[in-house]
């Protein structure tokens, strides 16, 4: 049965939200679900801008049928050709054959690929600046490459300020209700997931999301209707300053996580001296991770809030604890930049962990290094206590200027 909700007079909310699903794009936890987005304008034509995932596509496409009557459905505009927002977009265009499919030449070839249909005899090809006039609306396309595939593009509506802005300002977590971010204690119950959605899905193309605030910033906009999580229409400066720092791998927080991967506990056991030593200089924001315990996606969202950086691992196989080298792989591959790093090794016969350590983190651009690795041979002894009360020193002193 359909559940739809009206986004102004004249735009309706008919996407869907999925609480059964495990992992988003099957490799990250959702456990409050996910929300897919779709809206549909009912003007002189009626324009629907995206589609959704197929697991919801029976509830989108009954909210359609009802929010359109005995209407037809004129244009699909497609800014993202992601499974979870087109595939269900061919049932559209076989219920609807009369739509036509707005999209950039990149969309379109993407659309044959996905679909293996010839649908070049009802498509519109747009690219930047072009507009399509439904009557009392206007939408202006504007090009997002790679944010975060190549073909992305965003839609303004000039008419009401509102920018339908694909992946961009998306967060995890299912809708429950309240549509608009300003019904809702975003900061207590959403930022997180907003910053895991951004950090995961889009943090390696931080300069192409620079590129696109750049062009937002010359618009005037009175709401953001992303394709997952809340709309904004209140406090639209504060998230975009979130995208702008996180685009640009500025930390949000003054503040240290140490990751720890060890096998028996010993070099999770200098981590807690560490942190009890932070903690007695007058270090407040402390986070502490085990980095086989906790999903990966996690702790590169913490890596992109934090400012300092501690990598505390057991020498495995000769070289890096295995979950461990997969976050700092992660890390690189989103082209986390920016950050004070300190590293911590352990190794009972060999230490190797540390070197190989610094090896990648060296790697990354702009990573201050400290050069002083703390080394644990199977357990903290007298010295290394000491050296963990050197490394405080240096954080502290560092974090608290």
């Amino acid at each position: 049965m359909y559940c739809v909700q009206n986004v102004t007079s004249d735009l309706v909310y008919v996407g869907a939200s999925d609480r059964r699903l495990a992992l988003f794009e099957n490799v990250f936890p959702i456990p409050r679900g996910v929300s897919y987005n779709a809206y549909l304008a009912m003007d002189e034509k009626t324009v629907l801008l995206d589609a959704v995932e197929e697991a919801v596509a029976v509830r989108f496409q009954e909210n359609l049928e009802h929010s359109l009557g005995d209407r037809s459905l004129d244009y699909v505009v497609v800014n993202h050709m992601e499974p979870d927002h087109s595939a269900s977009l061919a049932g559209v265009l076989r219920r609807w054959p009369e739509a036509k499919v707005v999209g950039n030449a990149k969309t379109l070839a993407m659309l044959a690929q996905f679909t293996g249909e010839d649908l070049s005899s009802r498509t519109v090809v747009v690219k930047e600046g072009d507009t399509l006039c439904s009557g009392r609306h206007t939408f202006t396309f504007i090009m997002a490459p790679m944010v975060h595939w190549p073909e992305v593009m965003v839609t303004y509506d000039t008419t009401d300020k509102i920018l339908f802005s694909a992946d961009a300002f998306g967060t995890f977590g299912a809708l429950s209700g309240n549509l608009f971010a300003g019904q809702m204690d975003f900061q207590r119950d959403w930022l997180d997931d907003a910053r895991r959605y951004y950090t995961n899905i889009v943090g390696k193309y931080g300069a192409q999301v620079q590129a696109l605030l750049k062009k937002a910033a010359g618009l005037e906009i009175a709401m953001i209707c992303p394709l997952h999580g809340p709309i904004w229409k209140e406090e639209i400066g504060w998230f975009v300053e979130k995208y702008q720092r996180w685009s640009a791998y500025e930390p949000e927080d003054r503040g240290v996580a140490i990751f720890t991967g060890s096998v028996y506990g010993n070099t999770d056991n200098a981590a807690d001296i560490l942190a009890a030593r932070l903690a007695e200089r007058g270090v407040k924001r402390i986070a502490q991770y085990d980095v086989s315990h906790t999903d990966v996606s996690y702790l590169v969202a913490e890596a992109f809030r934090c400012s300092h950086l501690v990598f505390a691992s057991a020498t495995y196989n000769n070289g890096i604890f295995t979950p461990m080298e997969n976050l700092l792989l992660d890390l690189k591959a989103h082209n986390l930049q920016n950050r004070t790093a300190a590293v911590i090794e352990n190794g009972s016969w060999g230490p190797q962990s540390g070197k190989l350590t610094r090896e990648i983190l060296s790697a990354m651009k702009n990573m201050t290094v400290l050069e002083d690795v703390v080394t644990l041979k199977s357990a903290v002894q007298a010295p290394q206590r000491q050296a963990l009360e050197d490394l405080a020193d240096v954080l502290a002193a560092d974090l608290l200027v």
